[in-house]
């Protein structure tokens, strides 16, 4: 499918939108459903940092350093798309509705909608979205594509230092 990345994002990013606006709609914050026991809980949580609500209230710093994000994403799709690199593409179109969509929440209401707690023990996960989610397995996939890379590069490099070596040999001296 053409332009596929691109459809990626854009159903990452509509997910993330669609289940935040039900979230804001149908829970008050700090309101939970519990879905598994108290391992997994659906909760209502407005974070004003990044990951692990860290460095909250620096919401211009989050916005200027978002455009600069999606920009480069942007850009480095349009100079790999022709390289069928399926697991890097699905990796930046993961990455990419996931920025927008932590970006839009920023830019509009200064804070992002999280909701999905997990508790392991008396340790809670930080809570999270689908956004921040589609990014971590976005980063996943960018890193499989480089490690199978790595990978296809060693057989690369070793196959031509072998038939260096052969030519070299049959030389005459």
């Amino acid at each position: 499918m053409r332009f596929y990345y691109y459809w990626i994002a854009i159903a990452a990013f509509l997910l993330d939108l669609i289940t935040k606006k039900i979230i804001a709609a149908q829970l008050e914050i700090g309101e939970q459903i519990s879905v598994i026991g108290n391992f997994f809980l659906i909760t209502s949580y407005r974070n004003r940092g990044a990951a692990f609500s860290i460095l909250q209230e620096q919401r211009v710093f989050f916005i200027i350093i978002t455009v600069l994000i999606v920009s480069a994403i942007i850009w480095y799709i349009q100079a790999s798309r022709k390289s069928g690199k399926v697991w890097l593409l699905t990796g930046l179109g993961l990455v990419l509705g996931g920025a927008i969509g932590n970006f839009l929440d920023r830019a509009i209401a200064g804070e992002v909608v999280d909701f999905l707690m997990f508790n392991f023990g008396s340790y809670t996960f930080p809570i999270f979205n689908i956004a921040d989610s589609a990014i971590c397995v976005g980063v996943a996939c960018i890193l499989i594509d480089t490690l199978l890379n790595s990978k296809e590069d060693s057989k690369r490099i070793g196959n031509r230092e072998d038939k260096d070596q052969n030519e070299h040999e049959q030389q005459p001296v």
